[in-house]
Order: structure tokens, then sequence, then C-alpha cells
């Protein structure tokens, strides 16, 4: 199975996701953006801000934040995604991009209120992580705040999953000068056997 290619490498984070993209926008699409981060919506920030959305997939959520006021930047590397997103939320005001962890080179010098990173976290290998977290910080406004999500249990059939603990994501975070403020646990919105996560947020120290 063939990886994204993404600035002249491979992602070997994305395989398996763009030839079943228009399959996997269904399944995004199937869950409300409420549903999916109920741990976390009391987080998000009320007034109208800068977020991104960093592995926006679908666009679902890059569309229920912009519809909220905020101004998103919807980050997501797998091509045949971004595609399926950019058409069925056109016209939301999304600015869609071409990058992905743990350089995000195309957001420059850019900061952000929120970023969010569902079900992405998990995708990066360990110095993946460690770049990337240091990335997400240098990203974030005052004040600003993490949130992601990581995924536990079977890994579908091609594609790249790590067995990422919160605990490591806390530590992760802290050494990175970000603070732990919120850590739940909860089913899959989905309902697929063995599958749970974690949902954690992080802010400046």
């Amino acid at each position: 199975m063939d990886d994204e290619a993404f600035g002249g490498r491979v992602l070997a984070s994305t395989a398996g996701y763009g030839e079943a993209a228009e399959v996997l926008a269904e399944q995004y699409e199937s869950v409300t953006f409420e549903e999916v981060h109920r741990e976390v919506l009391h987080l998000f920030p009320t007034r109208p801000g800068s977020v991104l959305d960093i592995g926006a997939g679908s666009g679902r959520d890059a569309a229920a934040l912009a519809a909220r006021g905020h101004r998103v930047v919807a980050v997501e590397p797998t091509g045949e995604l971004r595609a399926v997103g950019m058409r069925i939320h056109a016209g939301r005001g999304i600015e869609w991009a071409d990058d992905a962890l743990p350089e995000l080179s195309a957001m420059g010098t850019r900061t952000f209120d929120l970023i969010l990173l569902t079900a992405v976290w998990m995708h990066l290998d360990a110095g993946q992580r460690v770049a990337g977290m240091a990335r997400l910080a240098g990203l974030l406004a005052s004040g600003g705040r993490v949130v992601l999500s990581l995924r536990h249990g079977p890994v579908p059939a091609g594609r790249r999953m790590f067995a990422v603990t919160a605990r490591e994501t806390v530590d992760l975070a802290r050494t990175c000068g970000l603070d732990v403020l919120h850590l739940a646990e909860r089913e899959d919105p989905h309902g697929r056997p063995g599958v749970s996560w974690t949902y954690l947020a992080f802010g400046g120290a």
C-alpha cells in the first residue's frame, strides 16, 4: 500500500487514508462535532479566535469551528481527504493547507488560540512526537490550548499507529512548557469493538 507523498518524501503516518478517502469522510461526518468532542468542548474558545485543525480529515471539525466564528486553518496532508473536505465544506471560510507534523512548515511563525489534533498523535513515531510537541508549543498563542485525542485498540489494516499512553504525552508536553488542563477517557463514538480514546488538553505553563 502506497504512503502519501508530501514535500518530496513519504509520510508513513498517512498510510491507508488516501485510497479510502470517500468512505472515511462519510464515517467522519456520521458523528457530530459535539459528540466527538463532548469531553473537551468546555475548553474550546468561546470568543472568535484562531484555530489550527491538524489532520482535519473531512473538515467536520473545521467547519463546526468556523460556524462558531473562528478563523480556521485546516491542515490535511492526504490530498484525497483534503479534496473531499474542500468539496463538502465549500463556502465555510476554511483555509486549507497541505502540511504535516512534526514540521508544519507551512504555518511559519503563526500562532493559534486553539490547536486541535483529533486521532492524529498516535500516527507519529517517538521522534516525531518529540519534535511535534515542541512545534505545537511554538504555535500556541498566549493563553491558547492544545486539545488532542489518542486512539487505543486494534490498528486497522494498512494503517500505522503506535501505542501512545496519556502519561507519555503528558510528560512530553511538560518538557515543552505545557501544563495539563484536562484528561478524560471515553468509549469509541463509532462503537468499534476494543477501541477507546483518551482526550487531553494542554495550556502554556
